[in-house]
């Protein structure tokens, strides 16, 4: 049997194949996104997104309408491309939504919250707590998503963790402005009561503290 012979690595003069530079396109949009880095209706152009990643327009078309598939983006019929700017009744759907499935997520994961997964966790509230200090939004949405994932991610649900995933991809401009409304000056009060609920195997109060923790800021966001 002959060896298998590795595709090539992308150089400064071979660049990217098209699917590999759409990926990353777009997995770096989306994170963008997903985090806040990204204002509320932030208007977006192919040739921007092209230029800031170093792709011709194909990967950056292809990137952003993939991204307007899972609602992250919206694309109107003149070819403008933007952020959603979310109507209330749209986030209070979003906050439905979160409830269920986090709510799910986190009653799965409890079997198996060992010590060192309640000890993860009470570290990286502690890096949520310094981006509140520091009044840095993105630091903030980053670490406080990465909590709820660090959580879920042992519920061993990967379809039900991939719908929450496209729900905060779609808050995150929302959420941006939510932070700023608010002007938190302290880390979310829940996230210590699902750590306590974690410790105590309380599945009852581990899904009240989840669904406090995911509803009340959007609920103050659209009244």
């Amino acid at each position: 049997m002959q060896p298998i012979t590795p595709p090539p690595k992308a150089t400064a003069t071979a660049p990217l194949p098209i699917g590999a530079a759409h990926d990353r396109v777009y997995r770096s949009l989306r994170a963008r996104i997903m985090h806040g880095e990204i204002m509320p209706g932030q208007a977006l152009t192919l040739r921007g997104i092209g230029k800031e990643f170093g792709v011709s327009m194909t990967p950056a078309r292809e990137a952003a309408r993939r991204l307007v598939a899972e609602g992250a983006l919206t694309m109107s019929s003149s070819g403008r491309i933007s952020t959603p700017e979310l109507t209330n009744e749209r986030i209070e759907e979003l906050a439905a939504l979160r409830a269920l499935i986090e709510t799910e997520l986190a009653s799965r994961a409890l079997p198996r919250a060992h010590m060192a997964l309640i000890e993860r966790l009470q570290t990286i509230n502690g890096a949520v707590a310094e981006a509140v200090a520091h009044r840095d939004a993105v630091a903030y949405i980053r670490t406080n998503l990465e909590f709820h994932r660090t959580l879920y991610l042992r519920a061993q649900a990967p379809a039900m963790l991939a719908m929450t995933e496209t729900v905060w991809l779609q808050m995150g401009p929302t959420m941006r402005a939510l932070y700023g409304r608010l002007n938190r000056t302290e880390p979310p009060q829940y996230h210590r009561l699902m750590i306590a609920a974690l410790r105590a195997g309380d599945e009852p109060g581990l899904r009240l503290a989840v669904r406090s923790d995911v509803t009340q800021g959007l609920r103050m966001l659209a009244s």
